[in-house]
Formats: C-alpha cells, sequence, structure tokens
C-alpha cells in the first residue's frame, strides 16, 4: 500500500540525503541558508525481519541553514561549532521506519498495526581518514556512534519504545564520477532494548493462533545493515538520489519468533532535492 507522509518523515529521510554533501571539495562555496522541496518513493519491509514490504511516497520542503554558530540540516539536524573539530562532531541522529497495516501483513493478521517508528539521540562522527583521488575527488571515512530514544505514533499520539545503539562505518566520496556525483556506503550492525523488540516480535495471549504461538520478546541484537547510495546533480538546482540496503538478520535476538519470517531483507529508494530560493551570500567549508 501507498501512504504520503509529510514534515517528520522528510526530516528524517531528506537529512540523510543532503548528508552525501558533508564532504567539501577546494573551492567549493554553498548558499549560508537555502530552501527546497524533497520528494522521494521508497521500498522497505514492512518491520525488522518481515517477509513483506511497503511502497511509501514522501513530499515536503527542507531548510538549510549553515551559519557561524549553528547550523541547521547540511549533513546533520543541528549542530554547533563549539563541539565541531576536524576529526570529530557531535550532533543529533535521527532514524525513521514507516507503519505497516496488519490487514496487509500475513504474519499480524488480526494484530494492532504497527505505526510510525522514528528515533532521536546524540551522535558522535569521527573521522577516521581522509583520501584524495587525483580524478575521482575526494572521500572519508567516519564512525559514527549513534544512541537513540525510540518512539512509534500515528500522529495523534506519542508511545515510548525503548532505546537503540547503533554504531556505524560510513564511506562518504564525492567527485566519484564528476565533480558533482556523491557516493555514500555504509554498515551499521543495530541492538535495542526490550520495549523495542517487543513491538516488533512479541506475541501476547490474545493474539495466538494456531500458526502463531505466545512468544515473549527480549532485548539485543537485532541486525546489520548495509547499504549503498549515489546522488548527483540532474540541473543546476535539482539533485537526483538513488539506492539500496540489504539488512542481514541472522543471530538477532527474537529469531525465533514467529513474526520474524525472513533473515535478509531488502530496501532501495528514489527521488530528488528541488532548490528554489538560496541565499546571495556564499561560504566555504561549512
Amino acid at each position: 500500500m501507498i501512504k504520503i507522509y509529510v514534515l517528520l518523515v522528510t526530516v528524517l529521510f531528506a537529512n540523510q540525503t543532503l548528508s552525501q554533501e558533508d564532504i567539501k571539495l577546494e573551492n567549493d562555496l554553498r548558499p549560508v541558508w537555502e530552501v527546497g522541496a524533497f520528494a522521494a518513493a521508497f521500498n522497505t519491509p514492512e518491520y525488522p525481519a518481515a517477509d513483506q514490504n511497503n511502497t511509501n511516497i514522501i513530499a515536503a520542503p527542507y531548510l538549510i541553514y549553515r551559519g557561524e554558530v549553528l547550523r541547521i540540516g547540511d549533513g546533520a539536524i543541528a549542530r554547533a561549532v563549539a563541539v565541531d573539530k576536524s576529526w570529530y562532531e557531535l550532533d543529533v541522529s535521527l532514524a525513521g521506519s514507516f507503519g505497516a497495516n496488519s490487514e496487509d501483513n500475513l504474519a499480524r493478521e488480526n494484530m494492532p498495526d504497527l505505526d510510525f517508528v522514528f528515533e532521536v539521540g546524540p551522535q558522535l562522527k569521527m573521522r577516521l581518514a581522509e583520501f584524495n583521488f587525483a580524478e575521482h575527488g575526494r572521500s572519508e571515512l567516519f564512525l559514527n556512534l549513534q544512541a537513540r530514544a525510540a518512539f512509534s505514533t500515528d500522529f495523534s499520539g506519542l508511545d515510548h519504545r525503548g532505546y537503540v545503539f547503533q554504531p556505524q562505518l560510513a564511506y562518504r566520496q564525492r567527485g566519484w564520477l564528476s565533480e558533482k556525483t556523491a557516493l555514500s556506503v555504509r554498515i551499521s550492525p543495530s541492538w535495542a532494548t526490550e520495549e523495542l523488540h517487543d513491538y516488533f516480535y512479541q506475541v501476547d495471549s490474545q493474539f495466538v493462533t494456531s500458526d502463531r504461538p505466545l512468544f515473549d520478546a527480549s532485548s539485543g541484537y537485532m541486525g546489520t545493515n548495509v547499504g549503498l547510495s549515489v546522488s548527483f546533480e540532474a540541473t543546476k538546482d535539482i539533485r537526483v538520489f538513488v539506492g539500496g540496503s540489504m539488512t542481514i538478520h541472522s543471530g538477532a535476538a527474537n529469531i525465533d519468533s514467529p513474526l520474524f519470517k525472513d533473515k535478509s531483507t531488502y530496501s532501495m529508494g528514489l527521488g530528488m532535492v528541488w532548490r528554489l530560493w538560496q541565499s546571495e551570500q556564499k561560504v566555504a567549508g561549512r
């Protein structure tokens, strides 16, 4: 099924797309601020280790501000120069997953729907290495330590769903095929507290069937995501991205749950960022 989410979802996914522009090239001047629109389509599992996927469409405005003290967007939700050093940065990490209608999912038939889940928390980004290529731009290797609180929402209320720890090894390269082409490769295992595992994998007595036995979920390892994305300029003001990822759930804490259906799941995304307005003033190296 197709759902259209606005604002909150766009903050999550537009930020991930724009983060490919983190790496600054020589003489790379950018507007102090810019405003535009973001639109994308994603095909993702209905929940971790599900054997059914959903297609979701999102569209909304975005804002980037590259100030001397405060920076919004441009690879981070918000960060201060005081904690933006040459080899590490401290900012906010966000993640999200779309909801699922249990009527359309055989494993969850007659169970409550899964709401949109978003996660927010601090992130320590450490630059491990950087590389300069004669013909293929510049690249950097990061270790990102992310700890987030998870919440589910149907956009009329909010429920806390525990905590997630997700270290990430990320390689980003600008100038991969041309000056304005960006490549991102990442690998990120994740662990979560029992509340989030309960939300996805617990089967209480009222939902037991002949094919769905009682199951008490526990905290622990959820899986490891491996992803690749590429973005490029279609025009001076329109940037297009395409990406895909695989999550390997082998060894997950709740692999015995009747709701745990697939040890490997896949996601794909395609979208665009359209810059509509920008400041005349330019800055470098921010």
